[in-house]
């Protein structure tokens, strides 16, 4: 029988290059080989919601609950644990951290000892999101959120997820740390040449980030892919394997059920 996949949110970080151009570029994470799941494999960050992420006292600003509920396909309370994971987990995995004091400010320095205290002790689960923002007089920005898609891992794997792709800007001031316990790389590329190096068998992608980026690759800079992602249709995607004269080819369902 199928495992029941786990909600869980990934955010692809974009900015615009050095140079005249500002050309468009992602953050990119390669998982340790060691990983039970997509070890060596290049990813955006994010990770699996956690139960403390559906606190109501969670700092909010932005789009609601229902705004989202209604953009994600689901129920208010798992709207708000999927933003709330997204921004927890790129906090976790890059030191960006998606907050502000108030609905029209944002964290400028996230490179403090301070903080580092707070992003391990998230890691570890010892801290809860909604404490570290409370104690810090934060709240989430939601509105730098954009939704992209929604994949949902394959029925034949033993771990499965139910996974919502965000994008959001890198926010002024702030700057991507390699801090993450899971990643062993961390790069930014534009999405052509991320795409043309997973072609030529140089970096590992699952099929999700590798169509995220070949659809990304379509924008000249960031402004044009959040403005895209605004009027963005979001259909569930369910890849799957078909066998034919005893060879495995990859299958994509649109609109399935988890």
């Amino acid at each position: 029988m199928p495992v029941i996949p786990k909600g869980a949110a990934t955010v692809v970080l974009l900015r615009g290059a050095a140079g005249e151009t500002g050309a468009l570029e992602v953050y990119l994470l390669r998982r340790h080989p060691g990983m039970a799941f997509a070890a060596g494999m290049y990813a955006f960050p994010g990770g699996t919601v956690d139960p403390r992420d559906r606190d109501p006292r969670m700092g909010w600003a932005g789009p609601s609950p229902a705004h989202w509920a209604k953009r994600l396909g689901c129920d208010e309370a798992e709207a708000r644990a999927l933003v709330c994971a997204a921004v927890r987990e790129t906090f976790e995995e890059s030191g960006v951290l998606l907050a502000g004091g108030s609905a029209d400010t944002l964290v400028s320095d996230t490179t403090g000892a301070d903080w580092e205290a707070d992003r391990a002790a998230l890691v570890d689960r010892s801290l809860a999101f909604a404490d570290l923002l409370h104690r810090r007089g934060l709240v989430l920005r939601t509105d730098l959120l954009k939704a992209w898609a929604h994949w949902i891992t394959p029925e034949f794997e033993p771990r499965r997820y139910d996974t919502r792709f965000f994008l959001a800007a890198m926010p002024t001031g702030q700057r991507t740390r390699d801090v993450s316990g899971e990643a062993d790389d961390v790069t930014w590329m534009r999405p052509a040449d991320a795409v043309a190096t997973v072609d030529e068998g140089a970096m590992q992608m699952l099929p999700p980030t590798y169509i995220t980026l070949t659809e990304l690759a379509a924008f000249a800079g960031v402004p044009d892919a959040i403005e895209a992602a605004a009027d963005r249709v979001i259909t569930t995607v369910v890849p799957g394997v078909e066998i034919v004269d005893g060879e495995g080819f990859l299958t994509v369902q649109q609109g399935a059920a988890p």
